[in-house]
């Protein structure tokens, strides 16, 4: 099994490899360029030198007078300052007359054949074979007072020579090249690392893996996710999420669209950003005119920088039918566990009368039970309509007369119909809650003998829902944030004002009755406890205030 190299590896040999070649390639344009122009100054160079040399007074006569060693002797200094290869002067016959390297070729025949133009009174530059080497020379006319060609300057650099300087330039612009090679090896390993610190150390195949495992993930999920970025920018929807609220687009049509284009009308706390506590939890709102249980946590990619949110939610339908399947075998547990506990004291009782036979005495015990708990059972049907309340109100009337306490119902009790703003559950929520809450304060006042009261009315245009308890009272400071979720009076260990639950009770007593569009009051009782005060209209119209407290 061969083994592969690591991602970081990969990368950093890809880069030295593209720059070596990225370096061989600008080395082969930078050694053209700079031979281009050394031939070209050097050209340049060698002109200026033949055209000066052709101007040097009395070099005509000595031309004209084939005078070699007064040639010699005329430029011989100059050649010793110049730095080119050589100098020649030859006649119009085309002899030297003067070589500065080779004076054993004097008479003899000018070698390269570029002396046509040169004879015709022009100045060239060409690169030919000469006697001693192929070299880069100019040629320039020399001219007698009549203005005649009688002779030549030749001024001539070898290639050799041109060689030497562009290695010599070369091999320091390579030194260069050497020193920006190992910077780019220092960068490149820097930047692969970078880049692996960034993919959080992970292989490319492992982030795609992810990627993969991640997206099955979300479409396996029953609830809706989606998430934004900081500019309010959908990055991420999954399956749930499109269903729930019913959007037609694919995930990769809703990619990158503002929140508002796939929100109608998305709550505040969709888009605040910049709090203290950015995270939401339960809240409940509305998406695409459906009610929704939504929670908001933000993606923070640097300590104290929000980057995006996360939001999951689900349908509040849902939630409501397991809270109601929940509190209906809830309360048939309890119903059913109180009336075997009072069943088992009636049958012991009514077993010991009968044992010791006092028939007379267990016929009156046998219409005293019936006849309580027939008048209790015959007001509350005859009062309130729906079966299910009935069912309520008679499993906390037991269940409070089981812990010693009395559920008083006001004669004036009526409920004919519910708001239509309001659910039979969530009314069924509101009136369970408050009834457990006065039951609660009165057991922690030690003060059983006082009555629970309860009074529900549906006259003049609004439901009216009335607990009163003469139990230990709520604390001043608690009112204005006992509806809040979390706040409860209850020590960690005990069981009292705020519900069935920590902090839980009252705050979905609170949310219903808004929600409903109505609001909820407190109020100390006379002598001592608590009035529960709650009025939902029978309107189809939902404030937006807050409930009273």
């Amino acid at each position: 099994m061969t083994r592969r190299l690591p991602f970081q590896v990969k990368l950093f040999l890809s880069l030295v490899v593209f720059s070596c070649l990225l370096l061989a390639l600008l080395g082969a344009i930078l050694f053209h360029v700079i031979d281009k122009q050394l031939h070209h100054d050097l050209g340049q160079r060698a002109r200026v030198q033949a055209s000066e040399i052709a101007l040097m007074p009395g070099l005509a006569e000595y031309v004209a007078a084939r005078d070699v060693a007064a040639i010699a002797r005329l430029i011989q200094p100059l050649r010793d300052q110049s730095d080119a290869s050589y100098i020649v002067i030859g006649d119009v016959r085309e002899q030297h007359l003067y070589h500065s390297e080779s004076p054993e070729r004097l008479h003899l025949p000018m070698i390269g054949g570029d002396n046509a133009e040169v004879l015709q009174g022009k100045t060239i530059i060409s690169a030919r074979q000469g006697g001693i080497g192929f070299s880069l020379r100019s040629k320039a006319p020399i001219f007698n007072a009549n203005k005649q060609v009688i002779g030549i300057v030749s001024v001539g650099y070898l290639t050799s020579y041109i060689d030497n300087i562009s290695s010599r330039l070369l091999w320091q612009a390579g030194l260069y090249g050497l020193l920006l090679l190992a910077l780019l090896f220092i960068f490149s390993w820097m930047f692969t690392r970078n880049v692996k610190k960034q993919m959080l150390w992970l292989e490319p195949k492992d982030i795609a893996l992810l990627v993969l495992q991640q997206k099955a993930l979300l479409e396996a999920m029953y609830e809706g996710v989606f998430a934004i970025n900081a500019e309010k920018q959908l990055i991420l929807i999954n399956r749930a999420a499109r269903e729930l609220l019913d959007i037609r687009q694919t995930e990769s049509e809703l990619i990158g669209k503002p929140l508002e284009d796939v929100l109608q009308t998305p709550p505040a706390f969709f888009t605040q950003s910049g709090t203290e506590n950015s995270s939401y939890h339960d809240q409940v709102t509305v998406l695409n005119q459906r009610q929704m249980i939504v929670n908001r946590v933000p993606i923070k990619l640097e300590p104290g920088t929000e980057s995006g949110w996360v939001f999951s939610f689900r349908d509040k339908n849902d939630i409501n039918t397991l809270s109601r399947q929940l509190s209906q075998v809830k309360r048939y547990a309890d119903n059913l566990r109180i009336m075997r506990h009072e069943q088992l004291n009636w049958t012991a009782t009514l077993a010991g009368l009968l044992h010791m036979q006092r028939y007379d005495d267990a016929m009156s015990y046998i219409q005293a039970q019936s006849a309580g708990a027939q008048e209790v059972l015959d007001f509350v049907s005859a009062r309130f309509t729906s079966p299910a309340l009935c069912g309520l109100l008679l499993g906390k009337y037991v269940s409070a007369r089981e812990k010693g306490i009395e559920l008083a119902f006001d004669p004036a009790c009526q409920l004919t119909r519910i708001p239509a703003t309001i659910s039979e559950t969530e009314l069924m929520s509101v009136i369970g809650n408050l009834l457990d809450n006065a039951v609660d304060a009165t057991l922690k006042a030690h003060n059983a003998s006082s009555p629970v009261e309860l009074y529900i009315s549906d006259r003049n245009q609004e439901l009216l829902i009335e607990v009163a308890d003469r139990g230990c009272g709520v604390d001043d400071a608690l009112k204005p944030h006992i509806f809040e979720q979390g706040v409860t009076s209850k020590p960690s260990n005990d069981h009292e004002m705020g519900g069935s639950e920590h902090g839980i009770g009252l705050y979905l007593v609170a949310g219903y009755v808004h929600q409903a569009g109505g609001s909820i009051e407190i109020a100390d009782n006379t002598p001592q406890g608590t009035i529960f005060s709650v009025f939902v209209p029978f309107t189809t119209h939902v404030s937006s205030g807050q409930h009273h407290e």
